[in-house]
Parts: C-alpha cells; sequence; structure tokens
C-alpha cells in the first residue's frame, strides 16, 4: 500500500456533500469498494430566534459545504491521491429546508427556515380551512403529504405573508425559491454568473407543490398554496449532470447526484427491491420502505414520497416513510440543555447503568409530534416519576423513545403495506450505541441488521453520482437487479441484534408509552382560549344571574313608558319637579297598568303593553315639566304623560350588584388574578 504522499492511478473517487441539520461534511468515496477514503466535518450553528422557530444561515451552510470540500481535498492529497481522482460531486441535503435568494444578488432574503420549525402553525390551519371538511389530508392523491407544518410550500406561504422583503422580490420576479440543494447547486456552479436552479425528484416530492404521478410542479398545488412557478427550480432525476463547480479545489468537476438525505440512506443501503426498508437514526428518525412504480397511498400517517429516479430516462421509485422530528436531538438536549452528560457518547454508559427506566416515559415532542399522529401542538413531556427515578433512568428513557416512535412507525407501515417486517437496516450516528440498538430490536420484536459502513446517506449520493450518464464510474446495475453476489460495491452486515424480550413485555411496555404520549397532545394553547373548568361555578353563577336580568328586564319593562290607570281605583298624586312620587292603591290587591311609549322614553316601546302587578306601593322616580304643585288625578279616561328617566337602567344597575351578579364577576375575573 502507497505511503502517504505517494501517487495512486487507476482509481475512480466520488465526492459527496452530506449537508445536514446539524453538520455539514463532504466525504470522498472509492467507486469500486465503496471505501470512505476520507472527509471532512464541520458543525452548523442553529438559530431560535422564538420558541418553536429554528432556523440557519444559507450563507453559512455555503461557506460550511466549501470548506468540507477543501479540506477533505486536502486530506486527499496527503494520503497520495490526486484531485482529478475525483470523478463527481454528489449532492445529499436535510430536505423541507425553505431558504428564499435574490437573483440579481444572489443574497438570501431570509434565514433558511429547517423543517422542524413550528411557526407555520397558524398557515397550516387557515389552508386547512380552505379544504373540504377541514380536512389536513385532502392533498395527499396528489402530493402524497398532509397539510403540516413539516413541509417546504407551507414555509414559503409564511415567508409570502409575513416577509415584505420576500413578497417584494416576488412581486419584481427576483425571488428564487429552493430547498437546500438548490442553494447549493445555484452557489457551486456560478450563483450569479449562469448557477443552475434546479432540484431533484425527491427533494421536489417533499415541498408538497410536485404531482407525485406526473413528477411536475402542480398548477392546482401551487394555486392552493398561491405560490407562483417562477419562483421554483426546475425538476430533474436524481442521478445526472447538472453543471460543474466554478469554485473550490474541484472546479470543473461535475456535480451529478442529488439525493435528499433519506432516500440518499435508502439507496446506500442498497433497498433496491420492494419491500426492503432502512431506518435513520440523526436528528430526527426515518423510516422509508421500498414500494417500487406503484406509490401508494397511506391510511396510518405516513408519508408517500419519491424514493429515486437515477437516470432521466429511469423510471421513478416511490417509497413509503415514517418520521420522527426528534430522535439524535434529544441526545443533544439532554447534553446542551439539561447537562446530563458532556458529550453524545456519555448516555450509552449512563443508560446501562441501570436495567429498566422503572415506570419513565420520555416523549420528546419539542416540534410537536410527526407520523403517524401529526399533532403540532404536542409538547415533550417526561412522566412516571418517582423519587427513586435518577439520571441514568431519563437517560434510558431517552433511548427508549426513539425506539417506541420507531415501533409505531413500523406498526403503520406494515398496515399500510399488508406485509409484515421480518428485519430493518439501520444507518445514522446514533447507531454506534449498542444499548439503543438492542433496545430496538427488543421493542421491534425483529432483527435489527447494521452495516459495517454506517455512512449510508453520503454513500448513497456518491453512488447516483458514479452512475450518472457521462460520469458512468459506479456500476449499479447488478445491485439494482438484485444480485449483489460477489459485489464489491455492497456493504456487508457485520451486526445483528435480536430480541430478547417477550412479546407480552414488549406490548406492555408500548402501551405505557402510547399513555404517555396521549398525555403529550394538545399541551401548546397559543392562540388558543384556555377553558379553566371550576366546578359548580360552571353553572350556577351565569344560572343566576340569568334569571336575575330576566326578572330584572321583565320589571322595567312593567313600570317603564307613559302610565295611565284605569278607574278600578281612585288614585291621587302631588307632582313635584323631580322627586319620589308615591301612587297608592289602597285596599286593590291588584291593578291593571298599561305602559305605552312614547319618543322621551328610553326603551324605546312602540306598542301598547298589558300586565297584572300585584303591588301595593311604587316609587316611580320622574321629571314632570310644567305640572309642579298640581294635583292629577289618574282615574279618568284622559291619559296623562308622565316623562320617565332611567328607570330600566336603574332596574339594571340593581342587577349588576345582585349576588349573581357578584358570583358572575368572580367566575369570570378570578383566574386571572
Amino acid at each position: 500500500m502507497p505511503g502517504e504522499g505517494e501517487p495512486r492511478s487507476n482509481v475512480a473517487l466520488v465526492g459527496a456533500v452530506d449537508q445536514g441539520t446539524s453538520s455539514t461534511r463532504f466525504l470522498i468515496f472509492n467507486a469500486k469498494t465503496s471505501e470512505v477514503i476520507t472527509y471532512h466535518q464541520v458543525e452548523l450553528k442553529q438559530i431560535l430566534p422564538k420558541s418553536g422557530w429554528v432556523e440557519e444561515d444559507p450563507m453559512e451552510i455555503l461557506d460550511t459545504t466549501t470548506c468540507c470540500i477543501e479540506k477533505a481535498v486536502e486530506n486527499l492529497v496527503g494520503l497520495g491521491y490526486k484531485q482529478s481522482d475525483i470523478k463527481a460531486v454528489g449532492i445529499t441535503n436535510q430536505r423541507e429546508t425553505t431558504i428564499v435568494w435574490d437573483k440579481t444578488t444572489g443574497k438570501p432574503l431570509y434565514n433558511a427556515i429547517v423543517w422542524l420549525d413550528l411557526r407555520t402553525a397558524s398557515t397550516v390551519d387557515e389552508l386547512q380551512k380552505k379544504t373540504p371538511g377541514n380536512d389536513k389530508d385532502y392533498l395527499r392523491s396528489r402530493c402524497g403529504l398532509p397539510l403540516a407544518t413539516y413541509f417546504s410550500a407551507v414555509k414559503l406561504r409564511w415567508l409570502l405573508d409575513n416577509s415584505e422583503t420576500v413578497r417584494k422580490a416576488v412581486e419584481d420576479g427576483r425571488c428564487m425559491f429552493g430547498t437546500v440543494d438548490s442553494w447549493l447547486v445555484y452557489n457551486l456552479t456560478g450563483g450569479v454568473n449562469g448557477g443552475q436552479h434546479v432540484t431533484d425528484v425527491t427533494n421536489a416530492s417533499r415541498t408538497m407543490l410536485m404531482n407525485l404521478s406526473t413528477l411536475a410542479w402542480d398548477d392546482s398545488l401551487c394555486r392552493f398554496f398561491d405560490i407562483p412557478k417562477s419562483v421554483l427550480p426546475e425538476i430533474r432525476s436524481s442521478a445526472e449532470i447538472y453543471g460543474e463547480l466554478t469554485s473550490t479545489s474541484l472546479q470543473g468537476t461535475k456535480i451529478s447526484g442529488i439525493l435528499g438525505d433519506q432516500q440518499a440512506a435508502l439507496v446506500g443501503q442498497l433497498c433496491f427491491q420492494v419491500g426492503q426498508a432502512k431506518n435513520t437514526y440523526g436528528t430526527g428518525c426515518f423510516l422509508l420502505y421500498n414500494t417500487g412504480l406503484k406509490a401508494v397511498e397511506s391510511t396510518t400517517g405516513l408519508l408517500t414520497t419519491v424514493a429515486y429516479k437515477l437516470g432521466k430516462n429511469k423510471p421513478a421509485i416511490y417509497a413509503l416513510e415514517g418520521a420522527i422530528a426528534i430522535a439524535g436531538a434529544c441526545v443533544q438536549w439532554l447534553r446542551d440543555n439539561m447537562g446530563m452528560i458532556s458529550s453524545s457518547a456519555e448516555i450509552e454508559q449512563l443508560a446501562s447503568a441501570v436495567d429498566s427506566t422503572y415506570g419513565c416515559y420520555f416523549v420528546p415532542a419539542f416540534s410537536g409530534l410527526f407520523c403517524p399522529y401529526w399533532q403540532s401542538d404536542a409538547r415533550g413531556i417526561i412522566c412516571g416519576l418517582t423519587q427513586f427515578t435518577n439520571k441514568n433512568h431519563i437517560a434510558r428513557a431517552v433511548l427508549e423513545a426513539v425506539c417506541f416512535q420507531t415501533r409505531e412507525l413500523l406498526d403503520a407501515m406494515n398496515k399500510d403495506s399488508g406485509l409484515d417486517l421480518t428485519s430493518v437496516r439501520v444507518d445514522g450516528g446514533m447507531t454506534v450505541n449498542l444499548l439503543l440498538m438492542q433496545i430496538q430490536a427488543d421493542l421491534l420484536g425483529i432483527d435489527v441488521v447494521r452495516p459495517s459502513m454506517t455512512e449510508t446517506t453520503a454513500l448513497g449520493a456518491a453512488m447516483a453520482a458514479g452512475s450518472a450518464e457521462g460520469v458512468d464510474v459506479w456500476d449499479l446495475s447488478s445491485l439494482m437487479s438484485g444480485n449483489t453476489k460477489g459485489s464489491p460495491s455492497t456493504p456487508v452486515a457485520t451486526d445483528i441484534f435480536h430480541p430478547s424480550i417477550t412479546s407480552q413485555e414488549r406490548e406492555e411496555r408500548l402501551a405505557k408509552w402510547k399513555m404517555a404520549v396521549e398525555r403529550s397532545m394538545h399541551w401548546d394553547t397559543a392562540g388558543k382560549q384556555l377553558r379553566v373548568p371550576m366546578g359548580l361555578w360552571d353553572t350556577l353563577a351565569p344560572g343566576l344571574y340569568a334569571f336575575g336580568s330576566f326578572a330584572m328586564l321583565l320589571l322595567a319593562n312593567l313600570v317603564a313608558g307613559d302610565a295611565f290607570l284605569e278607574p278600578q281605583a281612585s288614585v291621587v298624586v302631588e307632582v313635584t319637579l323631580v322627586s319620589n312620587i308615591p301612587i297608592r292603591i289602597g285596599s286593590e290587591k291588584s291593578v291593571q297598568i298599561v305602559l305605552t311609549g312614547t319618543d322621551e322614553l328610553p326603551l324605546g316601546l312602540t306598542e301598547t303593553k298589558s300586565l297584572l302587578f300585584p303591588i301595593e306601593e311604587v316609587f316611580i322616580r320622574a321629571q314632570l315639566e310644567g305640572h309642579e304643585g298640581e294635583k292629577l288625578e289618574l282615574g279618568d279616561k284622559k291619559l296623562r304623560q308622565l316623562k320617565l328617566g332611567e328607570i330600566s337602567a336603574s332596574l339594571s344597575c340593581l342587577n349588576f350588584f345582585s349576588p349573581s351578579s357578584v358570583l358572575c364577576i368572580l367566575y369570570f375575573f378570578l383566574p386571572t388574578l
């Protein structure tokens, strides 16, 4: 084997940009052996301007990409290779993350809104109201996806509604939209100087704007979201030459492969046959199941997506996908937010110190719940705590949470496909955790197969780029036909984890997990009125108030208005300017009082009303202008007008200070004090 710096010959290498949520990497593979020759990685900073908001700087995404390319190529040359040995570059990326930029300057118009961002919850609600029956699955038949905060079209709609800069750029025809792959290809192929504005079918299938049948932007979907097609990139296959790098030490090298990260892992795991599945453990967790040429519409909350299209003239292959928002991110939360561990690797040691969580369950619904629930208002909880619980139990509960979520995805996938998986292939950074893999096998009840080379996401992008027409350094024909015998490009499974618990224990633990999930739902009440039940208060106070109001209104209607008395009794009153005038009815037990409305009366009565009202004495506050000192007999047939003032309002005030009113005040205002 040549020493360091010694030149090598007759070797074809393929580079792969792996731009993820938490870091950017560039890996260089041997096209004949699938071996990783070298790589470089840089962590990516997340911006959290508000609770539930997750952003990243598009320029940092680009800068870390070029940095990783330069450093990895420098490493390669140090190992005795030439940079010209790299025949092509593929790109795999965090999907759904939305970037908009100005075509005249090439600069971002807004920070990248990351796929797990929740700011669009109200946008989703408004869009859902536009559907018949308020149905979040209304668009599934066209795009395979439910209305959710997860997908790019909803994020772009939010930008158009909330950013004047973006809205003006669209009006001026300057706005360009794309997922991370589009942003990188545009800049790496020249930017404002002829950069290519393209995406591939796998990334386009995550926007909610591409028709799964035609693999083109759908007019009706664009109208539904009110997004102009002029801002969208051109949709291409996953393996073809899109352009050449115009910068970095790889200037002139072809960019010939694009796959969304989870689809890239499916390719890297060689899941080319119908019924094969893989699960990737990264920031989130994603289980993909190859359904072949048929796009299967899920009835269990899974997503229908494009798995890959490896060539312009090759058919599109579809997949069912289960998506979990938080997997590795909850380990990062344990490290950065809670300070329980100093590195992600420490969680295995901490969790291994106990043999059970002893009833402690952790639901990491930091960004709501994705498949199969799609509850954006769910929030993370830890339940089942006792005085016995310590950080070891919580660490183990964090690992179990990832595995329980995967179990629910597998159950949904088995139901949709009609076939029960007998094993699942795994990859991603978390798969180095042996305890996690064993817990996963226990909770799934099937074998978990971990390949010897866990970098299958980047490998899938490299395979797509190397197999593209015009590059042709990676032969996938035998792999795609299912004949992998003797193929040097086949990753070998070196670790298989078998279930070690009984079916009864498995199902009991799953039932408790579902109870915990139920408790996490509908927790976020932002923008919603929170109803606080208060027992007897719920009915007593409003009932008393309503009854009292009705009684007072009845009395007000009785005494307000112009009054005259039929000659059933002789009543003489002495008039003063403003006074309380006693109307004595003698020995009569009841008298008929007829009230007639006039323009001066506050109640605005327009018809005569009669009511028998048993009463001995009524005091009426009246203003009788021009009749001071007179004695008026109300027993004759002539109508004598009494100009009444605010009798109804006085009665209303009386009701306001009644006991029932006080109860109502307490009922409505005590919870806010």
